[in-house]
């Protein structure tokens, strides 16, 4: 088969690798139909993610159709049309049963790492992929939910819900603020509503995105390089400040941020990957109460997300900026890395 395959810091390429196989009886194998790039994949091939090593094929969303189940695999069968969690999970371990599938504890992921697509293991960015832990880390796709959706169901949508929405405690009535509207931000934005926030204020350093968030849900725009921007964003809060600060980008100055405009007892939720250190200046937060809260997303909330899109409640199909083959996923990837000339939120790859 085709695939993928990374070749340390910079580079990758698709070629010819040897199709997976069945390695567990709790396997399955998936031909792929839809993928997608995520920021985390530009993270690793700049170096940020170590363990990814030479050789590994990269992805962490899918959707596509089994071809081949373990013999341990009794709620699918070959021919199923199936979404991929970004996070494989056992659903037995220790960490798994306290809710927390991201540190799932079984072989693959001795680490205590969930994430083990296109990370660990061979990912998802090929013609077929090995899905460890089928029952418990697929989910049926619904009649009606087209697979270039359902692929977001992988992992922004429940990432944003979860790390971003849920983390950060968002009520009714809230003001939120979300600092970056990339694709994990814009699904955060849009999970946001299901929860009433009074505000939700985009802010972004380009104004087409924030523009462009209002259509998933933000109620106010800011441009973060504007001199006032901060100014800005205050005045929508009657100069107490935001109730839940979200970070969704992963660098030094938007953690800056949302530090300067929450209140105090309010919630920073970081949802963004750091490939740096960040500055937590605790002599002066201290005293504010504030609640901070960072994570690698469970994919818990999946089915239920999955539920909302295929009842349209939910529609993040909006998302999707570009299609592209994916034998010609090396355009899709440079696409995506020039975001803010080529406007591209999510590229989607059809097998």
């Amino acid at each position: 088969m085709k695939a993928l395959v990374y070749h340390g810091p910079g580079k990758k390429s698709w070629e010819e690798v040897p199709d997976p196989r069945i390695q567990a009886p709790t396997d399955a194998i998936v031909r792929i139909e839809s993928t997608t790039i995520c920021g985390t994949d530009l993270h690793i091939l700049k170096g940020d993610v170590p363990a990814v090593t030479d050789g590994r094929i990269l992805g962490h969303e899918g959707v596509g159709v089994i071809t081949e189940v373990g013999d341990a695999v009794t709620e699918f069968a070959v021919g199923d049309r199936v979404i991929l969690s970004c996070v494989s999970a056992c659903g037995k371990c220790s960490n798994c049963l306290e809710g927390l599938r991201s540190h799932c504890l079984a072989p693959e992921g001795a680490s205590g790492i969930g994430w083990i697509f296109g990370h660990l293991i061979d990912g998802t960015q090929a013609e077929l992929v090995r899905v460890p832990f089928a029952e418990t880390s697929l989910y049926t796709l619904p009649e009606g939910v087209d697979a270039d959706t359902a692929v977001l169901i992988s992992d922004i949508l429940p990432t944003g819900h979860e790390i971003g929405v849920k983390y950060g405690a968002v009520k009714a009535g809230d003001v939120v603020a979300v600092v970056g509207t990339g694709p994990v931000g814009l699904a955060t934005i849009m999970t946001s509503k299901l929860y009433g926030p009074s505000k939700v204020i985009a802010i972004d350093i380009d104004p087409n995105r924030v523009e462009q968030a209002k259509r998933f849900g933000a109620t106010h725009g800011v441009v973060s390089t504007d001199a006032d921007w901060r100014d800005q964003v205050i005045a929508l809060t009657d100069g107490a400040g935001v109730d839940v600060a979200i970070e969704a980008v992963g660098i030094p100055q938007t953690w800056d941020m949302v530090l300067d405009i929450v209140r105090p007892g309010g919630h920073v939720a970081n949802v963004g990957v750091h490939g740096k250190p960040v500055e937590l200046p605790l002599d002066r937060i201290w005293i504010e109460n504030l609640h901070i809260s960072t994570g690698l997303v469970n994919t818990d909330t999946a089915g239920m997300l999955t539920k909302l899109v295929a009842e349209g409640i939910i529609d993040p199909s909006g998302f999707i900026s570009h299609h592209f083959a994916l034998s010609d996923i090396e355009s899709a990837y440079d696409t995506f890395s020039r975001a803010a000339e080529t406007k591209a939120l999510k590229v989607i790859l059809n097998a």
